[in-house]
């Protein structure tokens, strides 16, 4: 995160948890790995409500959005999961198909700009 002005800049953030675990990915007994578009989702959008809150901010605050996707088919359960906590009068939000994020567990990643007035 960097804060210039009246402005905060997230950079691109997962579900990665604080234990560097991540949410949205189960291992069934066969070693098989399941990853959860909509659970990944729903951690990144609160990861980055804890970054903003950790400068006075809210999700309330966000005027753009850009999403990674690894596969657009992913598109769907990410759109509901999205309206759960934005709706037409949110941020501004473009999402993109990337062929890969840094670790192969992810399915999104999601960068922001908020603008927080100081006064």
């Amino acid at each position: 995160m960097k804060v210039v002005g009246d402005f905060i800049f997230i950079s691109g953030t997962s579900s990665r948890r604080p234990d560097n675990s991540f949410e949205g990915v189960s291992v069934d007994a066969m070693g098989t790995t399941n990853l959860d578009i909509r659970a990944q989702t729903h951690a990144v959008i609160r990861n980055i409500q804890d970054i903003l809150q950790s400068v006075e901010a809210d999700l309330k605050d966000l005027v753009e959005i850009s999403t990674f996707l690894v596969n657009m088919n992913d598109f769907g359960g990410y759109n509901e999961v999205y309206a759960e906590y934005f709706d037409e009068n949110g941020p501004t939000r473009t999402t993109l198909a990337v062929h890969q994020l840094p670790h192969p567990h992810l399915l999104i990643e999601i960068k922001a700009i908020a603008f927080k007035p100081k006064s």
